[in-house]
């Protein structure tokens, strides 16, 4: 089997079999990532470029390990450095580093449709490492596998993601794979920080927390994007926290234990406080530890593509 796409620009574009097949190829290499020896031959030769025009830590490491265990050759890219600080364009730059024989590449942009936009000037796989607020495909991916791996299937859960989804590009990647896969989704968080006909989406909108957490089996806490908003959308940090914040006393209120999940980076103290981040409920380091797997898993198929058509 192998995937119907060439690039990985976002989760709408993707097919529920695509999905599986992702998920599948992702739980061979989390059992390889575990042995002594977590390196596998599978793409020496291919070389990938990391192109980050915003930045990333955790999002660069994940791809950046999961480039080494399959023993591909990298090129880090740093736009701070680079010659769009003089005027050249995207498009030339990218057009340079494929000139030095570079096979795919993963790009993080602050400018939404990016990727989309490379994709019609280059022929090598581009993978979506997070385009404004627009899309994160493999972060989406990564946390419905961790979804999978709690419950041993997606079909017919509930998952309710908290905070703010007008920014978020994880937030609407979130919800076009678990709708996808059947998943029950609804979202939370502060009116002025919802996107207006959000229920186009299929997910129902819930102001308030409790009820929230009441009805779901999985919340995924999402940090407020202060860096992308152009204006206040809170009165303040605080009362945001007093609201929306999950705490301990707050989980131990209602009654079910749920699973809680974060994208990262945890602002602690304002959308989790440490003792809910640090729990026996928390799946927080469990998607860090599936990131690397589900990027492998990505990184192998798109490599496989061009070899099978260059056969």
């Amino acid at each position: 089997m192998s995937i119907t796409f060439k690039h990985l620009l976002g989760i709408k574009n993707l097919k529920k079999e695509d999905i599986n097949l992702i998920f599948k190829t992702a739980d061979n290499f989390k059992e390889i990532i575990n042995r002594p020896i977590r390196k596998v031959p599978s793409l020496r030769d291919v070389t990938i470029a990391n192109l980050f025009f915003e930045n990333s830590t955790r999002t660069r490491l994940s791809f950046e390990l999961a480039e080494k265990r399959l023993s591909a050759d990298i090129i880090n890219f740093s736009a701070s450095s680079s010659s769009l600080k003089k005027g050249e364009t995207l498009i030339d730059t990218v057009k340079n580093i494929l000139a030095m024989k570079v096979d795919m590449i993963v790009m993080r942009h602050p400018d939404p449709g990016a990727s989309t936009f490379l994709s019609r000037y280059i022929d090598v796989p581009i993978i979506n490492a997070g385009d404004g607020a627009h899309e994160h495909p493999t972060q989406a991916l990564l946390d419905a596998y961790s979804i999978r791996e709690k419950y041993g299937k997606l079909q017919g859960r509930k998952v309710v993601i908290i905070g703010d989804i007008l920014h978020s590009r994880v937030a609407l990647s979130n919800i076009f794979c678990l709708k996808m896969l059947g998943v029950n989704v609804k979202v939370c968080g502060p009116l002025t920080l919802m996107p207006k006909y959000i229920e186009l989406l299929g997910v129902s909108y819930e102001p308030d927390l409790n009820k929230a957490l009441e009805w779901c089996d999985v919340a995924n806490v999402l940090r407020v994007q202060i860096e992308r908003q152009d204006t206040s959308f809170l009165p303040s940090i605080k009362e945001y926290s007093n609201m929306y914040g999950l705490t301990k006393e707050r989980l131990n209120s209602i009654s079910k234990n749920i699973t809680v999940m974060h994208p990262g980076p945890i602002n602690r103290g304002v959308e989790l406080t440490s003792d809910v981040a640090d729990s026996k409920q928390s799946i927080i380091l469990d998607q860090v530890e599936n990131g690397v797997a589900i990027r492998m898993s990505v990184l192998y198929l798109l490599a496989n593509n061009i070899q099978n058509k260059n056969v």
